[in-house]
């Protein structure tokens, strides 16, 4: 099969190397496509604990496509299944996963694209931040995870503020369900413009969904007394600083919301599957950009870039 190896930071070579083969209670995947993650800009350009070559395939998390062959003890699963697949070497035209951590693609999701791990993830965080109808939501960053999170809050019954950049992102937004748009350029006047359309209360739940020192800051200072600061963005650059004083005096709960429990993720996973298969969620408009294997090294960039109208990356395969 195909695969990209990560040889060095930044440097990806497209190999030919032997096809996985399924071991007990797993299933092998040929895979359509794997979405291209946020967190994958750090580990590619490299980071002091990096080691190459990588694994073939590797930094792929995103993989969703037909099983072609099943391990031994496998009752559950059947080749010609359509999956999501939470595994962790999807840049690559195969990939094995365990048969427990795969979801059954419906007839209603045919020929769509599912990167099912970040749809998986959002559900995850929304559980975890506690949304309740008539609260007041402040979502920092609208990429990916931050639409995704408007479209659950807006559902939910809350009135969301987004917060991002890109006047392009704020109309994304909109598009989803956001009650408000504030451009994010200028730190207090952010902090007013909240703060004039919530009374003074501020707000009850802040999601931060960008995954910088700035963004974080902004988001603790936009959380009300007794709300809750949810942490989405993925901070893998180095260490965080954070206001402790405005904490402690706010009395504000700090969830970090990415799970590492496998049923946790396999069930958002399958919460996932069923918004997106009963039309609760549409993220079609989100998958602005594709490309070939042979170009993962552009889609990351773009992925760290964010050129006009980019939101998020898909590698497909013929």
């Amino acid at each position: 099969m195909r695969a990209a190896i990560l040889t060095g930071p930044a440097t990806l070579a497209i190999e030919h190397v032997a096809t996985p083969e399924p071991g007990a209670g797993q299933v092998r995947v040929k895979l359509e496509g794997c979405g291209v993650c946020a967190s994958n800009v750090e580990p590619y350009a490299g980071q002091p604990w990096s080691s190459f070559p990588g694994a073939p395939g590797g930094l792929g998390h995103e993989g969703w496509g037909v099983i072609d062959a099943v391990g031994a003890g496998v009752a559950d699963r059947a080749v010609g299944e359509r999956v999501a697949l939470l595994s962790g070497n999807s840049f690559a035209e195969y990939d094995v996963a365990d048969a427990d951590a795969v979801v059954p693609l419906p007839p209603e999701l045919a020929g769509q694209p599912f990167p099912g791990e970040p749809l998986g993830c959002a559900m995850n965080i929304f559980r975890r931040s506690d949304i309740q109808a008539g609260q007041t939501v402040a979502i920092v960053g609208i990429g990916f995870l931050g639409a995704v999170l408007t479209r659950l809050a807006t559902e939910a019954g809350a009135r969301v503020i987004a917060i991002s950049r890109r006047p392009e992102s704020l109309a994304l937004a909109r598009h989803y369900g956001a009650a408000e748009t504030i451009p994010m350029d200028d730190h207090w006047a952010i902090i007013d413009a909240v703060k004039a359309l919530t009374g003074d209360a501020l707000c009850a739940r802040v999601i931060e969904a960008v995954g910088k020192q700035w963004p974080l800051d902004l988001a603790s200072a936009l959380v009300g007394i007794g709300g809750k600061l949810i942490v989405a963005g993925y901070h893998q650059d180095g260490p965080r600083q954070v206001n402790m004083q405005d904490w402690n005096w706010k009395g504000i709960d700090v969830v970090n919301a990415h799970e590492r429990d496998p049923a946790v993720n396999l069930r958002g996973l399958r919460e996932a599957v069923a918004a997106v298969a009963s039309g609760r969620l549409d993220p079609a408009p989100l998958y602005s950009h594709r490309y070939p294997i042979e170009r993962l090294g552009d889609a990351i960039d773009a992925t760290r870039d964010k050129p006009e109208g980019f939101v998020k990356a898909l590698v497909m395969f013929a």
